[in-house]
């Protein structure tokens, strides 16, 4: 009986996706935090561009932990959740979780293998940050054979 191979976020992968995002912060002319964590939510990389904020950082991370724990971005979630009163008001009060933008899932083959959250921009600065790291993910899976 043989086990199936995970497929793993590879520190290489890693430091090519915050390359990505600060490459990106640089084009907005913004100093943003970054967080990519496992899919066990543990970081795997972090980095914080000079003159970024203290507060960034620790939302960098609740948006990476927000996007693994669910699989979805976290700009998804207001207008999943903005029409029923219970969960508005009460998923929000979860440790950890954001519902604003800037928190992406990592998916390498279709597994869930991460998150990816950045902070210090806008929430749509944010996102487009966390979208451009998400590229070396494309560029592993096109040049996997």
């Amino acid at each position: 009986m043989s086990i199936p191979k995970k497929t793993i976020l590879s520190q290489e992968v890693v430091s090519k996706m915050l390359n990505y995002a600060m490459d990106k912060a640089k084009e907005l002319d913004i100093q943003i935090c970054v967080a990519i964590l496992d899919d066990g939510g543990n970081l795997a990389g972090y980095i914080k561009m000079d003159g970024a904020q203290l507060i960034p950082s620790q939302l960098a991370q609740n948006k990476a932990y927000t996007a693994v724990g669910f699989g979805i971005p976290t700009a998804d979630w207001y207008p999943i959740i903005k029409d029923t009163p219970s969960l508005l008001h009460g998923l929000v009060h979860a440790d950890r979780m954001t519902i604003f933008g800037g928190g992406c899932p990592i998916y390498i083959e279709e597994q869930l293998v991460g998150g990816i959250g950045v902070s210090g921009g806008t929430a749509d600065q944010d996102a487009e940050c966390a979208q451009a790291a998400l590229l070396a993910i494309e560029e592993l899976e096109m040049s996997t054979p």
